[in-house]
């Protein structure tokens, strides 16, 4: 197994998460700014991914 998918499966994503925070955090070493925003943006944007994934699953 290679390691980001080891990383990833070992983060055990919560249900309609595809990429979680903690695994997207040590991709960003210098991160300026407050964490916290940054977090809650990504989270919110990671709701807007699954939601089309599942979307176009369903509707074609």
């Amino acid at each position: 197994m290679k390691a980001w998918a080891k990383e990833f499966v070992d983060a055990n994503p919560a249900p309609g998460i595809c990429i979680p925070w903690a695994v997207k955090r040590k991709e960003l070493d210098n991160l300026l700014g407050d964490e916290a925003i940054v977090q809650r943006v990504w989270e919110n944007i990671e709701g807007f991914a699954y939601t089309y994934i599942w979307h176009c699953l369903v509707s074609f």
